[in-house]
């Protein structure tokens, strides 16, 4: 995964300090953003009745109200100026026409931006239309991130040996079944391989993330009202439902997990455990994961259920060996425990848990193209068509840039339309720009080890942000 240096048109550590100044730009805007989406929740909007200074009117609101105003614009002209810097250096620059168009285009519309803020605190929030304000900035950070995006592209892209159509083959090697292998001679040693291995077939390692969206979906749902039962038959239903899905996705891809060195070891690959065994072991979870939800309400339990079946027939049997896309729809797997979460409080599906869900399927290919990109190699010998088999790095580094813009995005939306305060606005800024920033050095490094390392700083930004959601909607 490595690039020559020669390949580029201009010495890369000389460019790389221009897409720090880009990448810091959109994480600038950015953090205008959720700043902006966390002011308009409150009366801060209000407590500054003069521009571009903040002055109380007659009647001042708190000190914190008028705290977070002041932060606000203070914000502001830090990132205004920074903009202006990125598009001083865009123009002076070695770098393509398009990367300049979208970043002086930005920042002529910062400027429009900087005027309807002013009209704003001058005129009142009614003399502006609602969403205004917040929809244009977005559309500010969308042009600097695609000016991010191009030029990393331009910068550190090159030819990549996709793979049109993936042609499945063999592992080198033959694959070890239970029986050539070693296995224990006690009886105990051996119940407890068995167990570890059924406890294997239901994908442990997913729980963690998956329960933290449903538990972050009651959170928001209920707030401090919700109580102990509710959290232990949700997440006791999550768990199954998680367990019976990873279950039915051994069982269909065990001959596909023999070729490939990722999963040629699972359970059913080796003939650890029979495929009857497994099919009864996941109906079995499935059955319980229904009944446990039922307790709480039909609709977290129907939602439960189209959860195992869009994971394990939808994904797994439809999307996953058939299209370039199986990550994009995917996504929609991961997001409905957060519906199933606000389901189990309401015994509805509203906006802020749909919201939620559309930072889960954003998050999703922004978070797997990084696996992907590590077993490229290994995704093309299971004949799966990942993106990064089909369209090459290149391609798969620029889409990771544009859907971690669009998480970013939607964590926005999600504050814009809750109650969601400071703590989520900081949490999410700072594991947002980590997130950001190990994307870019991807594009840079191109190493099995960069990629590892975007993968676990998505795990980090999309588990802090949760669990802020969590604490701010519970206790602050």
């Amino acid at each position: 995964m490595s690039v020559a240096s020669e390949s580029f048109p201009r010495p890369i550590g000389t460019h790389r300090r221009f897409s720090g100044l880009l990448a810091a730009a959109a994480l600038g805007v950015y953090l205008l953003l959720i700043v902006g989406a966390t002011t308009s929740l409150t009366d801060a909007a209000s407590a500054c009745s003069t521009w571009p200074t903040c002055h109380p009117p007659a009647d001042p609101l708190s000190q914190t109200e008028l705290a977070i105003a002041w932060g606000h614009r203070l914000t502001a002209l830090v990132v205004g100026i920074l903009v202006a810097l990125t598009a001083v250096a865009a123009v002076l620059g070695d770098v393509s026409s398009r990367v300049r168009v979208a970043i002086l285009g930005g920042t002529a519309l910062y400027g429009v931006q900087i005027a309807i803020g002013a009209a704003t605190a001058t005129l009142g929030p009614a003399a502006i239309t609602p969403g205004l304000h917040l929809g244009l900035g977005v559309v500010v950070f969308a042009t600097v991130v695609l000016a991010l995006a191009w030029d990393l592209e331009a910068t550190t892209g090159g030819d990549d040996d996709a793979i049109t159509t993936p042609e499945p083959e063999a592992l080198e090697g033959e694959s070890v079944s239970a029986d050539a292998r070693s296995l224990p001679s006690g009886g105990l040693a051996r119940a407890r391989l068995t167990a570890f291995a059924y406890f294997k077939m239901m994908k442990p390692r997913l729980m963690w993330l998956l329960c933290l969206v449903a538990a972050a979906g009651m959170a928001l749902a209920a707030g401090p009202a919700l109580d102990a039962p509710t959290i232990v038959a949700t997440l006791g239903g999550g768990v199954l439902a998680i367990g019976a899905s990873g279950t039915f996705n051994h069982v269909l891809e065990r001959d596909v997990d023999q070729r490939m060195s990722r999963t040629a070891d699972r359970p059913l690959a080796t003939d650890l455990i029979p495929v009857r065994n497994a099919m009864a072991f996941g109906l079995a979870l499935t059955v319980a994961s229904i009944g446990i939800f039922l307790t709480i309400n039909r609709l977290a339990a129907a939602l439960g259920l189209a959860a195992i079946l869009f994971y394990s027939v939808v994904y797994t049997l439809l999307l996953k060996p058939n299209t370039v896309q199986n990550t994009v729809i995917g996504g929609a797997a991961g997001a409905l425990p957060a519906l199933i979460g606000w389901a189990a409080v309401t015994n509805e599906i509203g906006i802020p848990a749909l919201a939620l869900a559309g930072v889960i399927f954003l998050w999703t290919p922004a978070h797997f193209y990084n696996l992907a990109l590590a077993y490229r190699d290994d995704y093309a010998r299971g004949g799966f068509p990942m993106m990064p088999v089909v369209r090459g790095g290149t391609e798969t580094r620029k889409h990771i840039v544009y859907y971690i813009a669009a998480t970013l995005v939607a964590t926005v939306g999600l504050a814009w339309i809750t109650d969601l305060g400071a703590a989520y606005a900081a949490t999410v800024a700072i594991f947002g720009g980590i997130f950001l920033w190990a994307a870019v050095t991807l594009h840079y490094e191109q190493t099995e080890a960069a990629a590892f390392r975007a993968f676990h700083a998505s795990n980090a930004f999309l588990g802090a942000a949760l669990v802020i959601i969590v604490v701010d909607a519970l206790l602050l």
